[in-house]
């Protein structure tokens, strides 16, 4: 029998999708059930008092949840997010009900014998209750007490030889795709990237001393399946700078009908027969294909690496064989002030171990962003302030075409005296020399 009555969450469960709610009940039913067989460090009602504490929740329209401040583990000031609620009286079972971000493996690859132990882990130190994955990437542990976060360390860290995530204003746990593992159209190791990264950083991953948090996010090309454009401070999206493969065998017989477009994936839907103009070449976002003579021709200088042609006709296109990444930054996806995309940075770099050429790239963004950048001021705000010149300038890179987003609309130009031949002195001799009365 349920131990709070909670008739706000039953509605929210009656819906036709899977809902949270019926989650928790299972887990709170679990756990009564295994009692006798599990030694439960926090309190066995935990998931029925969070019910309650939701319920009530909804019933106010406010949230019962208090700020957790600094709760951590010895030597970390991240992967803990502190979670008290105002009730505990009413509550006791989540008087303390502390988040943990555990770091994902790159890609996201798990073996069965690692998720079990991490869920035996959980339901003995935890409340059970896990979400794949957060925002960030990390796996997420909801629920625990301040007493077991050190005892779920040692064993998650000496016993699983495993990490935590990140949280806090610090680098957040870089994620990837599954990059070269699984997709055909990779354009560089993202796994390998993502690893090497989170290895190189763990410092600024676990001690907090940036403005705010930062992201990294590795997609391997401009599909962008963990949508690093939207979603990160500075993504790795990879790219090719030399033609798209054609074969144009494979083109006819796509328009002959012989092979299905998108891979099959509307297999056993009469879509009517395919249609190369309408489906691909008016679909180009910068009109850079046309069909001559029964072959599809490319423009490449024009393409933009969309990838919705390769998408739809991956047996006659492939990406070129040049291949290496783009670095964008500045993104972000607040709910309040509104998402900012990246802004490009660095349109193509090789992709080689030792990957000291990105280091660079990052370490002088970071060197900027913590001496300009203001409390709580993400690296996109930074740009949006003072603009992507000072952050193309802080890595030491030239301004090149592609940099620049839209025709700008102050008529002024600024110049600094250095990128004047000679400076402002000689220009203002010359002034005087020409106009002596």
């Amino acid at each position: 029998m349920a131990k709070h009555a909670t008739p706000l969450l039953d509605q929210l469960q009656s819906g036709p999708w899977p809902s949270f709610v019926a989650d928790i009940k299972e887990e709170a039913e679990r756990r009564h059930k295994n009692v006798d067989n599990v030694e439960y460090q926090i309190p066995v009602d935990v998931c029925d008092d969070l019910l309650g504490i939701l319920e009530l929740s909804y019933k106010d329209g406010t949230t019962h949840w208090k700020h957790g401040g600094i709760v951590g583990v010895f030597g970390y000031g991240g992967g803990v997010i502190g979670r008290y609620c105002d009730q505990p009286q009413m509550f006791p079972g989540v008087a303390h009900f502390h988040t943990v971000r555990v770091a994902q493996p790159a890609g996201m690859y798990y073996t069965t014998d690692f998720l079990k132990q991490l869920c035996d882990l959980w339901d003995m130190r935890g409340s059970g209750l896990t979400n794949m994955h957060g925002a960030t990437g990390d796996i997420v542990l909801l629920g625990t007490t301040t007493p077991q976060l050190e005892e779920f360390y040692f064993e998650l860290t000496h016993k699983m030889n495993n990490d935590l995530g990140g949280s806090g204003s610090n680098l957040r746990t870089p994620a990837s795709c599954l990059g070269d593992s699984r997709c055909e159209w990779a354009c560089y190791d993202a796994q390998e990237l993502c690893y090497q990264m989170t290895q190189e950083y763990q410092d600024e991953l676990h001690r907090p001393a940036f403005p705010y948090k930062f992201k990294f996010k590795f997609d391997g090309c401009p599909n962008g399946c963990v949508a690093s454009i939207a979603r990160s401070d500075m993504s790795f999206i990879g790219t090719w700078r030399d033609d798209i493969r054609i074969d144009q065998e494979a083109v006819a017989a796509y328009v002959g009908g012989e092979i299905q477009p998108n891979g099959g994936a509307h297999a056993g839907k009469d879509w009517g027969a395919f249609d190369i103009e309408k489906e691909v070449i008016d679909l180009c976002p910068t009109e850079c294909m046309w069909m001559e003579d029964g072959k599809l021709m490319i423009n490449n200088r024009e393409c933009t690496r969309c990838m919705h042609c390769l998408n739809v006709m991956p047996r006659a296109l492939r990406i070129g064989n040049d291949r290496g990444l783009s670095i964008l930054v500045g993104a972000k996806a607040p709910i309040l002030d509104g998402a900012q995309m990246g802004s490009l940075l660095v349109p193509f770099m090789k992709v080689e171990d030792p990957y000291d050429e990105i280091k660079e790239i990052i370490e002088g963004i970071w060197e900027w962003w913590m001496e300009e950048g203001k409390n709580r001021e993400r690296l996109g705000e930074l740009i949006k302030r003072q603009g992507l010149a000072k952050a193309i300038a802080a890595v030491g890179l030239t301004p090149v075409p592609q940099h620049v987003m839209e025709p700008r609309h102050n008529p002024y130009i600024f110049w600094k005296e250095e990128d004047v031949e000679g400076g402002w002195d000689r220009d203002i001799a010359d002034y005087r020399k020409h106009h002596q009365r």
